[in-house]
């Protein structure tokens, strides 16, 4: 049975510009659910929008999978009067209808995990033709002409008896081929229910909405964590390795400068089998003749969504993330420091990484920082 998923994007965000690429955790807004749907059990997941750019971004970025594939819609689906569920059919009808299961994903649910696609997608396998994410809520609710909707209020319940009203949360909605193709709908007329936590019902309308999912993202992916041994490090190049500055000649070559004594720490690092993985954004063949020269095996060049990477690396090296620590500084290592076991950020990293950070080394970058990084984990591995 195919299972598809689909992601929709437009380029036009009247409350926040660019809300979809905007960066949500130093990644882009839309990546936190489309590496949710990469870590599921849908067999392909489409990102269906009327910017270029974001499909550039999709090409360049997932080149190591096929599942991930991004497809430009037309103008009539992505104005502001143009309903979720003609991009929907266009996009049904744009792949002659090749799958059994659909599931709508919205981008601006950055709370959505794997665990709650697969949840939807086994309802669907339980026998219900559709399905959807939704909150329980225990607020009380009135009309405007002061009538309580959902409790007697001169009766009223305590919290933990009170049973409250389940809600859509607009997150995730499957349902079966013959369901769309029929109803021109997202759902049929039997639904399951997918309960999510109650962070997941904030909507990102306004800058505080920005705000406040942001920190409370943040604060997700730090109770995630467990103490666990320290199996692989993931080293961010510049800024790390480097100061962050560039050299260039009059001929427009550049220059990095390293410091040797972080590649004997790593060297160090290596006798006690913890694995070096390089993670970096810039795609730079100085970069690679120095990983080249430190015999470093897994180095990974021109990653913007570190992320995916990194839970993808984490599946093939068959640890946790909480195997793993990460040394970064500047926001696009920001997802990566708040969810690793253990998160490093040299001294003069940015404040919204050393604020987030498990430990702020003493060293600069380019000064010895990577050193010190090594030696923490060698002594935090000797209680293992």
């Amino acid at each position: 049975m195919k299972k598809i998923g689909f992601i929709p994007l437009r380029k036009g965000s009247k409350g926040i510009p660019g809300k979809n690429k905007r960066k949500m955790v130093g990644r882009p807004l839309f990546t936190w659910v489309l590496g949710a749907a990469f870590r599921s059990n849908l067999d392909e997941v489409y990102v269906y929008t009327d910017d270029q750019s974001i499909l550039d971004f999709i090409n360049k970025e997932y080149h190591y999978t096929t599942k991930i594939k991004g497809l430009l819609r037309s103008d009539a689906s992505a104005t502001d009067t143009a309903s979720t569920e003609s991009a929907m059919l266009e996009l049904a009808e744009k792949i002659n209808y090749n799958f059994e299961v659909f599931c709508l994903l919205q981008a601006t649910s950055p709370f959505t995990t794997e665990t709650d696609i697969n949840a939807c997608l086994q309802e669907i396998e339980n026998g219900k033709n559709s399905a959807l994410t939704v909150v329980n809520t225990h607020r009380f609710l009135w009309k405007d002409d002061g009538t309580a909707l959902n409790y007697d209020p001169f009766n009223r319940p305590r919290r933990q008896d009170f049973d409250g009203l389940l809600i859509e949360n607009g997150a995730v909605y499957t349902c079966k081929k013959e369901v769309l193709q029929n109803n021109k709908n997202r759902l049929g007329d039997n639904i399951g229910i997918v309960k999510m936590p109650e962070d997941s019902l904030h909507e990102i309308d306004s800058e505080t909405d920005w705000i406040v999912v942001e920190q409370l993202l943040i604060e997700r992916q730090k109770r995630q964590k467990t103490s666990k041994k320290i199996t692989h490090l993931i080293l961010d190049v510049d800024g790390v390795f480097t100061d962050g500055s560039i050299t260039y000649t009059k001929d427009g070559e550049h220059t990095k400068r390293f410091d040797m004594r972080d590649g004997m720490g790593l060297e160090i690092l290596r006798q006690f089998d913890v694995e070096v993985v390089i993670m970096t954004s810039e795609h730079s063949e100085l970069v690679a003749k120095r990983m080249q020269k430190l015999q470093l095996e897994h180095v990974y060049l021109g990653v913007k969504d570190k992320f995916t990477l990194l839970n993808k690396l984490a599946k093939e090296f068959n640890v946790t993330l909480s195997n793993m620590a990460y040394v970064g500084d500047d926001v696009n290592d920001l997802a990566n420091i708040v969810s690793v076991g253990w998160s490093l950020a040299p001294n003069n990293a940015m404040v919204e990484i050393k604020t987030n950070a498990d430990v702020v080394l003493s060293k600069d970058s380019a000064n010895g920082a990577i050193r010190e990084a090594c030696q923490f984990i060698k002594n935090y591995n000797k209680r293992f």
